[in-house]
């Protein structure tokens, strides 16, 4: 991994990829916690604008929480890591609803909300949230319950761990796999990738930017990283991130 100093120059051709929570917000104590200022609102547009489109948060909120902490600051997104992705022309894709199967994991999950304060339960219909930055005691007790819910439910789920917060969801369906299909449709298509993220979801995506040449780059220094940038904090990551559009220009 290189030095923060030797970030990549930027460029007129880049498609620019950015999680949300911990690389452009802080992350708060709850989800519905996060502080998104104006100005945050106005540096996608100008993102946006200056490459011509060709910007998209990926991150494990829903689309609809993105939307409603962002006001339409831009149209190309993608929720529940990779379970949902909203195209630069709005057309929105999801795979097929495993709610039923996820009845008896819910139910747990949920009666385990009740019985231990300081966690939550974040139910997005395809994936399940437990996050327990509230009671970081529970992490052992937390993660043995998902897990046996990710067995019981079969090959085709998969367990996310992130920073205090685990997600049951289905396999097949990452940070990574969204990159490609982005790049795979206009704006994106004939770009060079970059991605930036902090958490241990985004590790898929730096993998497959990496392989295609792109720019990955890990907002914290805290843990090993395929990532072969790092910005130190949020607040470097948006400094980074305002100075692009005058620097591509």
């Amino acid at each position: 991994m290189d030095d923060q100093v030797t970030l990549p120059a930027p460029r007129a051709d880049w498609a620019l990829f950015l999680d949300f929570d911990g690389t452009l917000v802080d992350i708060a104590a709850h989800p519905d916690a996060v502080a998104v200022s104006p100005e945050l609102h106005g540096l996608l547009r100008t993102l946006t604008q200056t490459l011509h489109g060709a910007v998209a948060i990926v991150s494990g909120r829903s689309l609809n929480g993105l939307d409603a902490l962002l006001n339409g600051a831009l149209p190309a997104m993608a929720g529940i890591h990779g379970l949902e992705r909203r195209d630069g022309r709005g057309q929105i894709y999801r795979p097929m609803d495993r709610t039923e199967s996820f009845a008896e994991a819910r139910a747990a999950l949920s009666a385990f909300v009740e019985q231990h304060p300081g966690t939550t339960l974040e139910d997005k219909g395809n994936a399940l949230t437990l996050h327990y930055r509230g009671a970081p005691e529970l992490a052992g007790e937390a993660e043995a319950l998902l897990r046996t819910q990710c067995e019981a439910l079969g090959e085709e789920f998969r367990l996310l761990r992130g920073k205090q917060v685990l997600e049951l969801k289905p396999a097949g369906h990452h940070k990574g796999t969204v990159v490609e299909a982005f790049l795979a449709e206009a704006p994106f298509a004939g770009r060079t990738p970059v991605f930036l993220g902090d958490d241990v979801t985004d590790e898929d995506a730096f993998a497959v930017v990496n392989r295609l040449g792109g720019h990955s780059i890990r907002v914290g220094t805290d843990r090993p990283t395929a990532a072969r940038y790092q910005l130190a904090s949020v607040n470097a990551a948006l400094q980074w991130l305002g100075s692009l559009p005058e620097q591509i220009d």
